[in-house]
């Protein structure tokens, strides 16, 4: 099963991170534009030809996390949105970060 077809599960406290080669393998499955930062979130900048067409995205990106109950942070520019995801119960990623990003490259 793809990763967009997949629901996010809340982590439990006690879950560890994902590990170096889980996150690789996982950042594979993803469009090219995610980068892993600090081992501990996944980060896109997302190019836009105006403000209002960012706003948009923005909004459908929020829409989906509604969905999935995973929430990541935005960052809206004039011409761009940054996405950047993490699990914060774990201190790092899961695989929930990577069915998020693969929803919103879908978008």
């Amino acid at each position: 099963m793809q990763l967009k077809e997949k629901k996010c599960e809340p982590c439990s406290v006690n879950e560890e991170p994902l590990g170096r080669s889980e996150i690789k393998e996982f950042r594979e499955k993803l469009k090219k534009g995610w980068r892993v930062i600090d081992g501990k979130r996944i980060k896109h900048t997302f190019p836009f030809d105006n403000f209002k067409e960012g706003m948009k995205f923005a909004q459908k990106v929020a829409t989906v996390a509604e969905e999935e109950k995973h929430h990541p942070d935005l960052c809206i520019y004039y011409k761009s949105v940054d996405v950047e995801i993490t699990t914060h119960a774990i201190g790092g990623l899961s695989e929930n970060d990577f069915i998020l990003a693969a929803k919103i490259d879908n978008l």
